[in-house]
Parts: C-alpha cells; structure tokens; sequence
C-alpha cells in the first residue's frame, strides 16, 4: 500500500490554512486504505538546519578534491533522501511567505535536490506523485498589481517536477488575509469559496492517490 511523505512548513500552528488542507489530504489518504501509511515532518516545530558546507549539493564521487562536509551534516542529508525514497507520494504544505517558500521548506530542499542522486540523469522519483498545497495572502491573478510575484510554486514545480521529475498537482486558495485586512473584505466571499474548493480538491486527491498501487 502507498507510504505519504507529508511536510509542513506554516509557521502558524492554529489557524495555518496550508495545514487545515493537508490535513484533509492525509484524512482521505489514510481513509482510502487502512493498510496506508504516512510520515509527517513538521518543519517548522522541528526545523533542519541550514547546509552545513556547499559540497553537499553535489554527491560525494562529484565533490571537489578536498571537501569535508560535517558527519553529522551528511548523515542528516543521507537520512533525509531515505525518507523521500521510502514515499510513494509526497506532500508540501507551502504557504507563501514573502513572495516565495518559508525557509524552513527551503532547507529541506538544498538537502534533498543532490544531481547525480534525485536529479538530473538519475530521478528516483519520477512518476511519483507530488501534491503542493499553497495558501497565499492575497490575490496573484494575471492582471493584478501582484501578478507574477509567486515565487514559491514555480520554484517547487521546477524542482520537484522538472528536476526530480514528479508529476506535480498544485492546490491552491488565496486571499486569507481577507478577513483581518479591511481593504480585503470585498474578497470574504471569494477567499471562503477557495478555501472550500481547497479541501474538496485535496480530498478528492487524497482518495485517488491514497488508492493506487505502491511503487516498487
């Protein structure tokens, strides 16, 4: 039965909307097949530290002569790829921090993006599917002042799809900050209709991916 990676990286523990619906993922993964299993890292309560030494974005055989990244800095990227490689799915709660990914997500990926290891001619994960789940303050439609200031999912697709080459869904809902900005509050209704269409999509998700057959 398929293993789910879950990652979170909201720096909000109660009202975080990118972990309300992952969480509904992860029900409906779970619910799909009892025999189903998932490893949750949270990010934020348990934050990676950043690289400890550059040669650790390349494998060992490609490092420069003379690298000597930290034991305990290797041992923690070696744990890190056995934990991705165990996962049949993957799933990213990010929301939009700044215009891009919380650093904590950030950190994640310098460990786990290794050419030679995930990417480039060697993908291990390709055709494993990668779920991100976005939430963002406002409103990034095309023609808005904001447009194209979203760069936190370009960056994952690129990284998760294109270089490590999974298949990548991207769920969405925006404008949370609606309700405690005043120059937001004609946009109650529409931040709500996204939130509900979220979890509906992350359900739906959840129960295709929690059903399928586990990659070998």
């Amino acid at each position: 039965m398929p293993h789910l990676l879950h990652l979170d990286s909201s720096a909000d523990l109660v009202s975080s909307r990118s972990r309300a619906i992952g969480a509904t993922f992860v029900e409906a993964f779970l619910a799909a097949d009892p025999q189903n299993t998932v490893t949750h890292r949270d990010l934020h309560t348990d934050p990676l530290p950043h690289l400890a030494d550059s040669s650790l974005h390349w494998p060992k055989h490609a490092r420069a002569e003379g690298a000597n990244p930290p034991a305990e800095a290797e041992a923690l990227q070696e744990s890190l790829l056995v934990e991705l490689f165990a996962a049949d799915v993957l799933l990213v709660g990010a929301p939009l921090y700044n215009y891009s990914m919380a650093s904590t997500l950030k950190a994640w990926i310098d460990y786990i993006h290794v050419p030679g290891v995930t990417a480039g001619e060697e993908q291990p994960m390709a055709g494993r599917p990668a779920v991100i789940v976005t939430s963002r303050g406002v409103s990034y439609d095309e023609g808005s002042p904001t447009a194209g200031w979203d760069h936190a999912v370009p960056a994952l697709q690129l990284i998760l799809g294109t270089a490590l080459g999974m298949p990548v869904t991207v769920i969405t809902t925006s404008l949370t900050l609606a309700e405690v900005i005043p120059d937001l509050a004609d946009q109650v209704d529409r931040s709500r209709e996204e939130l509900a269409l979220a979890h509906d999509e992350a359900a739906s998700a959840g129960r295709r991916l929690g059903g399928m057959t586990r990659l070998e």
